[in-house]
């Protein structure tokens, strides 16, 4: 009963709902309150601020205990797969965060995955630098797909997966002749769609603009990068982005990519939270980070498009 009040505070401070959060429990809203109030009296201290049976936020007190809750969360279903392990059954979830740029390479990682561990469902959830870095340390993630060279990332495991090269993506590459490879002092006058600024992808193509003196000519933002193909596809314009994100488009003769110099390359990687014992799901994902080759996989892409 106390494990299932946890998880009631744990849909809560996700959902900052009470309605919502019982629907994630799959039981009615008067059920969860009690429950809630039962783990108040329990610990003997209120957690959560009501006005009117409505969700207000948590008490000083409710947010320290909060982590807790969580870690006792995870470790009961880091228990729970170790039992599976015994029963040589893996079960649970793997609950993956990738910043946007990475995604075309999860696949690559939940399909050898699930053919090894069929009854663990990967959850993948597209989430900032940032946001996977709380979401680990809350114990809301168990793995996360990001850039490495953050030093917010010290007192994590990491493992390096592959290094990005950044291209310029077009439709129409007539203007610049047969060239293969472009300065980026010669596309600042493009009209361009990026991700939007508090994205790590974009900060780090506006320092490469700026390194270059260059004011890019940016005409749409979008967080989605199935939009930005679609800028590009049918509105005209041109984009900046890894090398890794051709493999979407490497089926099509839409879209060409010119190499970009100097060049701009950044280190992408797994992440998890260094934890004793490491719950078995994460354990096995990293197990088979290790004999992953991403980088002759997107490499490969660029080969064929110079």
């Amino acid at each position: 009963m106390f494990l299932r009040h946890l998880k009631y505070l744990a849909a809560l401070a996700e959902t900052e709902h009470f309605g919502r959060a019982a629907e994630i429990c799959e039981i009615s809203q008067p059920t969860l309150s009690s429950g809630i109030q039962h783990l108040e009296n329990e610990l003997g201290v209120t957690l959560v601020q009501r006005r009117h049976h409505r969700f207000v936020g948590f008490t000083s007190e409710g947010k320290h205990l909060l982590v807790w809750a969580r870690r006792i969360l995870a470790d009961w279903e880091g228990l729970r797969q170790e039992a599976g392990v015994a029963r040589r059954e893996l079960t649970g979830e793997l609950r993956i965060g990738a910043i946007p740029t990475s995604l075309p390479a999860v696949p690559l990682i939940t399909s050898p995955y699930i053919a090894d561990h069929p009854r663990v469902k990967p959850m993948i959830h597209s989430l900032s630098a940032e946001t996977i870095i709380h979401r680990l340390d809350n114990f809301t993630l168990d793995l996360g797909i990001t850039y490495l060279e953050d030093p917010r990332l010290k007192g994590f495991k990491v493992q390096p997966l592959y290094e990005e090269h950044y291209v310029l993506l077009a439709r129409d590459t007539s203007a610049f002749g047969d060239r293969t490879e472009l300065r980026w002092s010669e596309i600042g006058d493009l009209p361009l769609c990026l991700l939007p600024p508090n994205m790590q992808n974009r900060r780090i193509v506006n320092a490469a603009f700026r390194e270059a003196g260059i004011i890019p000519h940016v005409r749409v933002e979008t967080d989605s990068i199935f939009t930005l193909y679609a800028q590009i596809r049918y509105g005209g314009l041109f984009s900046i982005v890894p090398h890794s994100l051709l493999c979407l488009f490497e089926i099509r003769q839409e879209v060409s990519a010119i190499r970009l110099h100097p060049p701009l390359t950044r280190m992408i990687g797994a992440i998890a939270p260094k934890r004793e014992p490491w719950p078995p799901v994460i354990d096995a994902a990293w197990s088979l980070l290790d004999q992953l080759d991403l980088q002759s996989r997107f490499d490969a892409l660029i080969k064929t498009i110079y």
